[in-house]
């Protein structure tokens, strides 16, 4: 017996039922909780990771259209305050279980998703533009970032799923009134896509 466990007042039997209490703990879900409510935490940082860089590459992409179709300007504008709107959120430290905040979230992403496609529908009335070598290059990223945001999306809602899922059923919900009282169901995207706005279609034949 160490000098700190005669301190403590803890004998090896002891030390064997608190090691063997936290093995059954362990075993029965005890730690599900923080464990998957931190994957959920970590799947949100890449959705807002990927949104950013969407949100990024908007200005140059803006610029280039301008270039060849300064005329498109209603649509370019759109584009523009739509940008502005995302870039100009607050996003609260609640936000993944604050309905309301992460409504507008969902909403002012889909807006910005709805006013690249009506930018994308316009690029194929200027053969030019398309054949431009900074905007290739631009269609080319925004195309990996629209797949990167649905990657990152699927990861979350099935994040959430799983997270409200544990706090909802056995032995998560005994857990959670015993010992994570503070713990609350999470907002999620909708499964269904065309809920949220549909993202923009970056490919040209």
């Amino acid at each position: 017996m160490t000098s700190a466990t005669r301190r403590a007042g803890l004998s090896p039997a002891s030390l064997c039922l608190l090691a063997l209490a936290g093995l059954l703990l362990s075993g029965c879900g005890f730690n599900a909780i923080p464990t998957k409510d931190e994957a959920t935490k970590a799947a949100w940082s890449q959705v807002l990771n990927q949104y950013q860089r969407r949100a990024d590459l908007v200005p140059n992409l803006v610029s280039t259209v301008k270039g060849f179709a300064d005329q498109e300007r209603r649509v370019l504008t759109e584009v523009v305050e739509a940008r502005a709107k995302v870039a100009q959120m607050r996003l609260p430290e609640n936000i993944l279980t604050n309905e309301e905040a992460f409504r507008q979230f969902q909403q002012q992403q889909a807006a910005l998703s709805s006013a690249l496609s009506r930018l994308m529908v316009v690029v194929e009335r200027y053969p030019e533009l398309k054949s431009n070598q900074n905007f290739l290059a631009l269609q080319s990223q925004l195309e990996g970032t629209e797949n990167r945001i649905s990657v990152a999306r699927r990861d979350y809602i099935r994040a959430v799923q799983d997270y409200n899922t544990e706090l909802r059923t056995f032995p998560g919900v005994v857990w959670a009134s015993l010992w994570y009282k503070d713990a609350k169901l999470k907002q999620n995207f909708a499964v269904d896509e065309s809920a949220v706005g549909q993202p923009p279609e970056v490919k040209f034949n």
